[in-house]
């Protein structure tokens, strides 16, 4: 199994329609050459113009008590910003390198976890809200995998997604690569969840919110 995170999709500008936009490039097919490079294409401020974090983490309505996974954290770009409205954030990545880079000048509320392609390594009912960002489209065995999320979430947690629309778009893999929205509710119902709420503020990407059946 594998799982490539959202720190394994690179922000970056390519040129479209005769114009520079803000874009993504799969890491297997255009690897920058070290995890500093990786962070550095990841925290370009160009990509908050249509990740819109400041609006994502809003959207969240974070009470402040909770404990939130940030899976496939990367070099922490919204970790750091879940961490300033949460009691705890586990960042989980894959990359140690990354994660290295994640825990430098970190809130001392945000945890990073070395986690392997196909388990989290989160402790059962110990999660309030498990965010991926930009990272669904790149786990295998999503089925096992979101049971594992799913043992991880507290009663009345949530897991939340943000992804891109699986059409062609500006920022983002090629189509090929990406979920449909609707095969992404499929999926999380079959692993028993319920497509509980949503956001459309996202110009190039769906938002959203999955909590348990009973």
């Amino acid at each position: 199994m594998c799982m490539k995170h959202n720190a394994a999709i690179a922000v970056c500008c390519i040129l479209a329609g005769g114009a520079v936009l803000p874009a993504q490039v799969p890491r297997q097919h255009h690897p920058p050459a070290d995890a500093g490079e990786y962070a550095r294409i990841l925290e370009d401020p160009s990509r908050d113009e249509w990740q819109k974090p400041h609006e994502v983490v809003q959207a969240l309505a974070l009470k402040g008590d909770e404990t939130v996974a940030d899976i496939g954290a990367g070099s922490g770009y919204f970790a750091r910003r879940l961490a300033r409205h949460a009691r705890l954030v586990y960042a989980v990545d894959i990359d140690a390198k990354l994660l290295e880079i994640c825990a430098k000048n970190a809130p001392d509320n945000l945890k990073t976890v070395l986690a392997p392609p196909d388990d989290p390594q989160l402790a059962a009912a110990s999660i309030d809200l498990v965010f991926l960002c930009d990272v669904l489209h790149h786990i295998e065995g999503r089925g096992a995998y979101l049971n594992k999320l799913r043992r991880a979430l507290k009663p009345g947690g949530r897991i939340v997604v943000v992804d891109f629309h699986k059409r062609a778009l500006p920022v983002g893999p090629p189509p090929e690569m990406k979920i449909d929205h609707d095969e992404a509710v499929r999926e999380f119902a079959a692993a028993g969840f319920r497509l509980s709420a949503e956001e459309r503020f996202l110009p190039y990407q769906y938002f959203l919110v999955f909590t348990p059946e009973r």
